[in-house]
């Protein structure tokens, strides 16, 4: 069927004005797509409020808002289904978009594979211009009025496609729902904060540590107070009738600055005393030496295990503690976390002027006398000295320490097994935690039977009443100040 010129030109004028509809389309669905994901409920009902508190609009401007937030309302019941729609209907217009110009070529006589390379190219372009637009964030940042705008535009897109429902029920994104608006608002903005890292990191211009450090802050309201904590029984404790001299020598020997106070056992919490209270009694009062702990003990701070960190850490930055006690679902004392366990956790471990590193190998100071690092096997103790150890339950030095005197040691502690002594001379890190043992024979006359601590520094512990209970990385120190 042969066209006049001039019908040829109105049909390709129509075709053309129809393609330019069609992209504009696709951009606005493409801003919709991306609002989707990020407009909240509670938003919606803030804007309720404000809009029946708006004393400017008339009553039929507000009742006009209301329904189309009511519309945004439904739509976000299923978000993924509105995100979907928008998606389809974004790639159909893209593709509808090629289709049409190359009609246009068909009409005024171009070959067939001209149609196709024309289709091809238009559609690219638009693709391009899709991308420097970038209307998915402005949808990003003003979700809800997005929303609010084009409602009509996803409502028509969701009840053409029923069938994104299905396919977002099928890919587990439905689990959402059961989080309230905030948890999901919460984690939606945590993948989008992981995807741009991600992007920064693979482009080479961002520095490793910070970009490290930036995952670390997404992923505190991830971690659990309990995977930070020092356990209980890890804790070093003293009990409330000990005397503030007392006081004052395990917190030197320990390096600990707060150390939990408790009553007949650790569940008996009574409170926590700080290494700055003790020297303000005792610097200018020496009969102060004599008082017992309790007389400077504070109200502890009481975190539940289940605590995010990222929670913790604003509430102690609030509450200006520094140190909390960490108690479980039964309310027994479950461990001792710091806020300085917190921020490890974005900047990785601190140190300060006065830890030491851990040497990395056994050290021979002395005729047949060693100074080995905490961890060292006690495969390599069987062998420098050349006998059997025979401890199944323990693989280290430090931990055949620990059992010996049944006890988490501190600096000073020491214990005889085998006819060896094994003492406790270095604390390395913030955590104060024993870093080096000497190890060396035990020629003592009516040498104490193998296993019990030798007369030392550890059972001047006991003489202080200290009694320590089982330790573990010093967290409980609070920080030093």
């Amino acid at each position: 069927m042969e066209y006049s010129q001039s019908t040829l030109i109105v049909i390709t004028t129509v075709l053309v004005v129809v393609a330019a509809l069609l992209v504009w389309l696709s951009l606005l669905l493409a801003a919709a797509e991306g609002a989707a994901g990020r407009v909240t409920r509670a938003s919606l009902n803030n804007l309720i409020l404000e809009v029946q508190t708006d004393a400017e609009l008339s009553q039929f401007s507000r009742m006009k808002k209301i329904t189309r937030i009511h519309r945004v309302q439904r739509l976000i019941a299923d978000r993924y289904a509105a995100a979907g729609a928008c998606a389809f209907f974004r790639v159909t217009c893209n593709v509808l978009v090629g289709a049409l110009v190359a009609i246009v070529a068909a009409i005024w006589g171009a070959m067939v594979w001209l149609q196709i390379i024309i289709g091809l190219v238009v559609a690219i372009v638009v693709g391009v211009v899709s991308v420097l637009v970038r209307p998915r964030e402005t949808g990003a940042v003003k979700p809800a009025d997005i929303m609010i705008k084009h409602s009509w535009l996803v409502t028509v897109a969701n009840t053409i496609t029923p069938f994104t429902s299905i396919g977002a029920a099928s890919d587990g994104r439905r689990r959402s729902q059961n989080l309230s608006d905030d948890e999901e608002l919460e984690k939606i903005q945590q993948e989008q904060g992981r995807a741009t890292i991600d992007r920064l990191v693979e482009s080479n211009d961002f520095d490793p540590e910070v970009s490290e450090m930036l995952r670390n802050v997404l992923t505190l309201s991830d971690t659990l107070t309990r995977e930070i904590m020092v356990p209980r029984t890890d804790m070093i404790c003293i009990e409330k009738d000990t005397t503030l001299a007392d006081m004052l020598k395990l917190c030197s020997r320990s390096g600990f600055s707060r150390v939990p106070v408790i009553g007949e056992d650790v569940d008996d919490l009574i409170g926590v005393a700080y290494l700055k209270d003790a020297v303000r009694a005792t610097a200018f009062n020496p009969a102060a030496m004599d008082r017992e702990v309790s007389s400077i003990v504070r109200d502890p701070m009481l975190v539940p295990e289940s605590k995010p960190v990222d929670d913790l850490f604003h509430q102690m930055q609030r509450s200006r503690q520094h140190v909390a006690i960490v108690v479980d679902e039964y309310g027994g004392i479950a461990g001792l976390v710091t806020i300085e366990d917190t921020i490890e956790q974005i900047v990785g471990e601190l140190e300060d002027e006065h830890d030491r590193t851990q040497r990395e190998e056994p050290e021979k100071i002395g005729e047949n006398k060693w100074r080995m690092p905490a961890r060292t096997p006690i495969a390599d103790l069987e062998e420098l000295f050349e006998i059997d150890i025979d401890e199944d339950d323990v693989d280290t030095v430090y931990g055949l320490l620990t059992k010996l005197i049944g006890r988490v040691p501190i600096v000073g502690a020491s214990a005889v097994t085998r006819g060896l002594r094994l003492t406790a001379v270095d604390s390395a890190g913030r955590r104060k935690k024993v870093s080096t043992i000497v190890v060396e024979p035990a020629h003592v006359e009516g040498r104490e039977e193998d296993g019990k601590s030798e007369s030392g520094d550890q059972n001047a512990d006991d003489d202080d009443k200290s009694k320590t209970r089982n330790t573990h990385d010093g967290h409980s120190e609070g920080h030093e100040e």
